[in-house]
């Protein structure tokens, strides 16, 4: 490892506009805190609670009081070998119960964490560790049918900034040249306490799901990771149960699921590191929690399972969607079911935009994507820069107290935001009368046929109506020499059902509303989409495929 002097790492974040900051703290949305101090004294006051890993490879259940003293002994370590406050420190686990403390320790360093989606490739990870500077990295020996080790010589290789590499799970004689295991480190004299930093400095680095070419990294602050924390909390979209948490913690909403919210509030905190339907319908009962936030895909499969039961309704009554479009359809589908269904509109650049409430009415919940929360505003704009009316579609832009400080790569920040603290999301929507969002599209995701935009999302909500056999759908565009593009319909189907043919499908398309110029050309039949760590459907990796087959 390094034993060059740490470097002065600083990024090139955007000034939040000083009148937006005064606001955000006049308004007790700010509360000047450095993340690691919260947690420190969440954990501290909250002892005797509970944290459980629900894995089949690496289970562990144990207070909190325990992860604070592991976390502590773990931060020492870290400090002891060079990494201090403004380093960064990355993290690429499973949800296993190092993951929280590693994630702890580097925030009672005042360093700033790196979560990594354990399913990245050596390639995404060196990018990452490289465009982060990272000083430490803890990584697994291996999860599953993969072996970790065997990537560690690409991913750490000609990485002058690390000082730190930590492995979980392995034994002495498996070690890379240079590497710890994660034990030697929780071994060390611990730290006395949480650090004291400044709250407006980078606590967090977040890398984008990975729909774009290269991942990338967003900054977010210890006040606004902290305001998004208590904003999600204060939601309640899970009914006030304990919530039992899919999504990756190396992932930027499995991450605040899982480490922040519940910490802070002082709740049990639950993970499972294998998604299986099956297993989770079973911990479910046994544990009575809540479960199947996040995108469509989790609350799907399991209201898709044969082992669902009148019972675990009673724990599937009260649950957040978000992170990808939640079609009309499916949202009618959990009703019928069940379950109060609330959706949320945000990114990890700006985490909670717009969202709704179990108390709100029926149609604001299940059939838009809510109003602005607290201290967010918003703005559609068309073409030509001028807000929209009621009613019109144009493209959002956001501001407010979790919109992230910026990108790792400052040449984003230029175009992405403006000088008023103004975030361009990219995204398409309109506002109803009542003052409620409605996600109609994202620009780069718009098919161009001849001239005319199509909405891929309006396709593929219609698809999902006038064809019952369809689970899931996304339409994405080919390339097409006459028209530019045209659009092909990629569908999960139920089991043992047909897909339908792209004349059928047209007709009942047609039959249901939808122009004959916007109905898809080809269709093809899958049996999973390949997906982001949130069960977001990738389309860039579908259209890659499309445009080889179809063209």
């Amino acid at each position: 490892m390094s034993d060059k002097p740490r470097s002065e790492k600083q990024w090139v974040t955007r000034d939040v506009p000083v009148h937006l900051a005064e606001r955000y703290r006049a308004d007790g949305l700010w509360g000047d805190v450095p993340m690691g101090v919260r947690i420190e004294d969440a954990l501290r006051e909250h002892g005797d609670q509970i944290l459980r890993v629900h894995s089949l490879e690496r289970p562990w259940e144990g207070t909190f009081r325990e992860l604070r003293a592991r976390a502590l002994a773990v931060a020492g370590g870290l400090r002891a070998r060079g990494v201090g406050p403004g380093d960064a420190v990355a993290f690429q686990l499973p949800n296993w119960v190092e993951g929280a403390v590693a994630f702890y320790a580097t925030a009672f360093l005042g360093a700033t964490v790196v979560p990594i989606v354990h399913f990245y490739g050596a390639k995404e990870v060196a990018f990452i560790l490289r465009r982060t500077e990272a000083a430490a990295f803890v990584t697994a020996a291996r999860f599953g049918r993969r072996t970790y080790l065997d990537d560690l010589g690409e991913v750490v290789t000609d990485l002058p900034s690390l000082r730190v590499l930590a492995v979980v799970g392995a034994s002495d004689a498996e070690l890379p040249a240079g590497a710890v295991a994660f034990e030697e480190l929780e071994a060390s004299e611990p730290l006395a306490g949480a650090a004291q930093v400044d709250p407006d400095s980078p606590a967090i680095i977040a890398f984008t799901s990975g729909t774009t070419s290269q991942p990338k990294g967003v900054i977010h602050s210890h006040n606004t990771i902290c305001f998004e924390a208590d904003q999600l909390r204060a939601m309640n979209s899970g009914g006030g149960l304990n919530n039992l948490t899919g999504t990756p913690i190396g992932h930027f909403m499995g991450m605040l699921a899982a480490l922040q919210m519940p910490v802070l509030g002082g709740t049990e905190v639950n993970m499972i590191d294998v998604w299986d339907p099956k297993r989770v319908l079973e911990i479910v009962l046994r544990h009575k929690l809540a479960t199947g936030a996040g995108s469509t895909y989790f609350l799907g499969s399991l209201l898709d399972h044969p082992d669902l039961t009148p019972e675990h309704m009673r724990y599937l009554a009260y649950v957040g969607l978000g992170g990808a479009a939640v079609p009309e359809a499916f949202s009618d589908r959990a009703t019928a079911a069940g379950t109060s269904v609330v959706r949320m509109y945000g990114s990890t650049e700006h985490p909670s935009i717009t969202g709704s409430r179990h108390e709100d009415d029926k149609r604001s919940r299940l059939y838009t994507d809510g109003r602005p929360l607290a201290g967010v505003e918003i703005r559609l704009l068309d073409d030509a820069g001028e807000p929209t009316e009621v009613g019109v579609p144009g493209e959002i832009w956001s501001r407010g107290p979790d919109l992230c400080l910026g990108y790792t790569d400052a040449t984003i920040n230029l175009t992405a935001f403006d000088d008023d603290g103004w975030y361009r999301t990219e995204d398409v929507g309109v506002l109803d009368d009542q003052g409620c969002l409605t996600i109609t599209d994202r620009k780069k995701d718009i098919i161009i046929r001849g001239g005319e935009n199509i909405s891929a999302a309006e396709v593929e909500e219609l698809i999902l109506k006038v064809a019952p056999e369809v689970l899931e759908v996304a339409v994405v565009a080919v390339p097409d020499e006459r028209f530019g593009e045209k659009a092909c319909a990629v569908l999960r189907l139920a089991a043992d059902a047909t897909a339908p043919t792209p004349t059928v499908l047209r007709e009942r398309l047609i039959e249901g509303g939808l122009g004959r110029q916007k109905t898809p050309e080809y269709v093809q039949a899958v049996e999973d989409f390949p997906r982001t760590s949130t069960g977001k459907i990738i389309k860039a990796t579908l259209r890659r495929e499309a445009a080889t087959r179809l063209t």
